[in-house]
C-alpha cells in the first residue's frame, strides 16, 4: 500500500503544475498570502511571534492552496480523459484516493511553512531588535497543526466534491463554497453577539478565562472531528465500479 501510495503521489507531483493554467493560478493565489506574511508581521512587530494572529495566517494559506489543487483529483482526470486509464491501473482504490489527496496536503502543508518562515523574516527586517526572533514554541506547534488539519480537511471535502463533479471549476467552486459557510456563520455569530454588551461580556470572560494551549485544544478539536469524518467519507465513496459507471 505504501509503495502505491507513493506512486500516485509522483505521479501527481509530476502534473501538479503542467496543465495549462494551472501554474499562473497558482502563482497568482500565493500572492495575497505572501501579501499578508508581509504586511500584517510589519505592523504587529514582535507581538507577531508571540500573538495567536499566525494561526489565521496558516489557515488561510492552507485553505487557499489545498481548495485551489485537491478538486483536479477525479475531476481533472475526467476533464482530461485520463480516469479510465487510472483506474483500470492495478493500483487499489485507497491507494489512489489517499495519493491524490497526500499530494495536495504536502503542497499546501509546506508552502504554508515557507509563508510562515516569510512573515518571521520579515518581522526580524523591520523590527531589528540586535538579535533574531522566533515564534514562541507553543505558537510555532499550534501554527503547524491547525494547518496540517486545514489541509486535510479541505482535501477530504475537495476529494468528495471531485468525484461528484464534471468539471475542475465546478469542484473547485463547491469546495469554497461549502468552506466559506461555516466563516459566514462566525460572521453573523459574531455581528448578534455586537448587539447586547452583556452577551458580549460573557463572551469576553469566558474566551478570557482560557490559557493559549485550551484555545488551541478548542481549535483542534473543531478541526479534527469533521476532518476524520471527511477523510472517512472520501475513502469510502470512492469506488472504482462507480466510477467506472459515471463515465
Amino acid at each position: 500500500m505504501k509503495d502505491d501510495i507513493l506512486t500516485v503521489m509522483w505521479k501527481e507531483r509530476k502534473g501538479l503544475f503542467r496543465v495549462q493554467g494551472r501554474r499562473t493560478q497558482a502563482i497568482m493565489t500565493l500572492l495575497s498570502p505572501i501579501f499578508l506574511a508581509v504586511f500584517m508581521p510589519w505592523q504587529m512587530g514582535l507581538r507577531w511571534v508571540e500573538r495567536s494572529m499566525s494561526l489565521l495566517l496558516a489557515f488561510i494559506v492552507s485553505f487557499i492552496l489545498v481548495g485551489i489543487t485537491i478538486p483536479d483529483a477525479v475531476a481533472g482526470e475526467r476533464e482530461r480523459h485520463t480516469l479510465p486509464t487510472l483506474l483500470a491501473s492495478r493500483l487499489p482504490d485507497r491507494a489512489i484516493v489517499l495519493g491524490k489527496m497526500a499530494t495536495s496536503v504536502v503542497f499546501g502543508w509546506c508552502a504554508t511553512c515557507l509563508v510562515l518562515l516569510l512573515s518571521l523574516v520579515t518581522v526580524n527586517v523591520t523590527h531589528w531588535q540586535g538579535y533574531i526572533v522566533f515564534y514562541s514554541p507553543m505558537l510555532l506547534l499550534a501554527d503547524l497543526v491547525v494547518s496540517l488539519l486545514v489541509c486535510l480537511l479541505v482535501a477530504g471535502l475537495g476529494v468528495l466534491f471531485s468525484m461528484r463533479s464534471s468539471t475542475v471549476q465546478q469542484a473547485q467552486q463547491l469546495t469554497m463554497s461549502v468552506m466559506l459557510f461555516p466563516a459566514m456563520i462566525v460572521q453573523f455569530a459574531a455581528l448578534f453577539l455586537l448587539q447586547s454588551d452583556s452577551r458580549l461580556a460573557r463572551l469576553n470572560a469566558t474566551v478570557g478565562s482560557l490559557s493559549f494551549g485550551q484555545f488551541v485544544g478548542v481549535i483542534v478539536i473543531c478541526l479534527s472531528v469533521p476532518t476524520a469524518a471527511l477523510l472517512w467519507a472520501a475513502l469510502a465513496r470512492f469506488r472504482r465500479a462507480r466510477l467506472i459507471l459515471s463515465e
